[in-house]
């Protein structure tokens, strides 16, 4: 499975949109800022929303129309899955069934 997620700083803050075929270890190194970049130096490693795609194609080219959205657009998005802004990287071998 192929994955483009979204990570915030806290409810309404920054935001990160990314996409990757091993969402547990890509939100590992978000968490311990393995990788120096935007999320790291902004803080942000709260996995928000997530969805999951069978081909890489297409977890890249929703990453991508994600990224040109308008910021309210993504706050819609997060919000029509996790309305409370849970950190979903708690539970995330639940939600994938692993």
């Amino acid at each position: 499975m192929f994955y483009t997620y979204i990570l915030a700083s806290q409810r309404n803050g920054t935001l990160y949109t990314g996409s990757t075929d091993n969402l547990a270890k890509r939100l590992f190194e978000h968490r311990e800022k393995i990788r120096r970049g935007f999320t790291a130096k902004y803080g942000v490693d709260k996995l928000v929303w997530f969805e999951a795609f069978e081909l890489r194609e297409n977890a890249f080219r929703r990453e991508r129309r994600i990224k040109e959205w308008r910021r309210a657009w993504k706050l819609r998005l997060i919000e029509e899955m996790n309305p409370d802004w849970r950190d979903l990287g708690d539970d995330l071998n639940n939600l994938l069934g692993i």
